[in-house]
């Protein structure tokens, strides 16, 4: 059974163009002609025309896909191991490509979406992100880490800038009173303590007093939450977690001393 340009042209989605060029090259020339001289392909026309497109489909130029196909040396089963591993090959480029594309999309739309530059301009050294990975396995079921994590994607430079600018005057705001000697269960300390769930409330995620306490506990219970607050003064930590308790039980919910 023969074929038209036509038909081969449908079967092989190529254009008739297409084709005729590899008939001009050599490429590919029909079997037979017509008696009006129109191109006939066959089966075996067929079989090396798919060959000649997967090494298209793969980037090859028409010359060395040429000699590839008309080298002596290789049998037809030889040029499909050499097309099994080629595919291979660029299934697991395509695969760690496709992993690469969907890290990046995960970082744009459920975290911070700064530049680098940007990063460095408003977190200076402390990345943001370093523990992105520990922070999913433990919380990225809950609703706050998916409230945080959209608002997050959201947040300018500016509002960055602004959120850790109102988190600092809130630890300075503890730190004067650490100084001062005023007892963490104070109004005082415990009003701040209020601003400080608030303004994780209003940047973050909703945070409640029972959520609050948890915090506070963790700024002792996690040292590398400890050593953060507790550059800003020695104790920093401990006080704000008294303080975060005192509050809460101000406000009706009654702290436990378990975790």
């Amino acid at each position: 059974m023969s074929y038209s340009v036509g038909q081969v042209a449908g079967f092989a989605g190529v254009t008739v163009r297409t084709l005729h060029h590899y008939d001009e090259i050599g490429l590919l020339r029909p079997g037979a002609r017509s008696a009006a001289g129109h191109r006939r392909y066959d089966d075996a026309d067929l079989d090396r025309l798919q060959r000649i497109l997967f090494y298209r489909e793969l980037g090859f130029p028409l010359e060395e896909v040429a000699v590839l196909l008309d080298d002596p040396d290789i049998d037809p089963r030889a040029h499909l191991r050499r097309q099994h591993q080629l595919l291979s090959d660029r299934i697991e480029r395509l695969r760690k490509m496709a992993a690469a594309v969907e890290r990046a999309m995960e970082a744009r739309n459920m975290g911070i979406n700064l530049t680098p530059e940007e990063k460095f301009e408003v977190f200076g050294d402390d990345d943001p992100e370093q523990y992105q990975e520990e922070v999913e396995q433990r919380w990225g079921n809950t609703e706050a880490y998916k409230e945080s994590q959209r608002r997050a994607a959201s947040y300018t430079k500016e509002d960055w800038k602004r959120i850790l600018a109102e988190g600092e005057d809130i630890n300075n705001g503890f730190v004067a009173l650490m100084g001062a000697g005023t007892p963490p269960e104070s109004e005082e300390a415990m009003d701040l303590a209020e601003e400080h769930r608030q303004w994780i409330s209003r940047n973050h995620y909703e945070c409640g007093h029972e959520l609050h306490t948890c915090l506070g506990r963790m700024y002792v219970s996690d040292h590398r939450f400890t050593e953060n607050f507790d550059k800003a003064a020695p104790g920093l930590a401990i006080y704000l977690r008294e303080a975060i308790l005192a509050n809460a039980e101000r406000h009706g919910y009654e702290a436990s001393d378990g975790s």
